[in-house]
């Protein structure tokens, strides 16, 4: 990954993360980073993580469908094969995917309330508890109830984030050329795109700075 010139272990570093909660990549990707952000923090390294939201599906509905259906569309009579590839590669990262009941709906909201939640500092802690609940729980993340839920187990106040401030973040994703997802920028650099190894990441925190081992 290309890094900026060299910075002190003093400097916050600015991670942006553009995803979407169904999107697998982008789960493995922010697994992996909180992992390597945890080894750079320890080490004495400031990182601050921001989320940018992407939607693979804004035509998706709020009630949603069964996520099998979805894949289904795409994989025809290989859906169960990539189903058993794609939670085989999670139980390898220590992520556990199921997909018996699991809903395919609109993120819109998850990440409005990802904006929430950023702003008053539980980002982190709220993407990885959508990520799992849509992953793991089987969750409809489009259900207001559901994320009025999570927001309290996460100790996000529960707040009113206007669909405009959203949309604003959408568009600013979409004038940067991004099509598509995970992408990561450290501190203005170049957008790397798709999956990162746990030690591409690590080098990427690590060579920014040169101090936080």
């Amino acid at each position: 990954m290309p890094a900026p010139g060299p910075r002190t272990a003093a400097d916050i570093m600015r991670v942006e993360f553009v995803f979407d909660f169904p999107c697998v990549w982008s789960y493995f990707t922010f697994h992996r980073l909180q992992h390597s952000l945890a080894r750079y923090r320890a080490a004495g390294g400031t990182a601050e993580l921001i989320f940018r939201p992407f939607q693979l599906a804004p035509e998706a509905s709020g009630t949603g469908e069964p996520k099998r259906d979805v894949l289904r569309r795409s994989f025809g009579d290989d859906t169960d094969d990539a189903i058993a590839g794609i939670e085989s590669l999670a139980e390898a990262d220590g992520l556990q995917f199921r997909h018996t009941n699991a809903v395919w709906s609109n993120t819109f909201d998850a990440h409005r309330l990802t904006h929430l939640a950023q702003a008053q500092g539980h980002g982190e802690r709220i993407v990885e508890r959508l990520f799992r609940a849509h992953h793991t729980d089987e969750l409809n993340i489009a259900d207001p109830a559901v994320l009025r839920r999570l927001a309290e187990a996460t100790g996000v106040r529960w707040q009113i984030v206007r669909d405009a401030t959203v949309r604003a973040e959408l568009r600013s994703v979409q004038r940067e050329g991004l099509r598509s997802i995970p992408a990561l920028r450290f501190d203005g650099g170049e957008w790397v795109i798709g999956a990162q190894s746990e030690m591409a990441l690590h080098a990427a925190l690590t060579g920014i700075t040169g101090s936080a081992a």
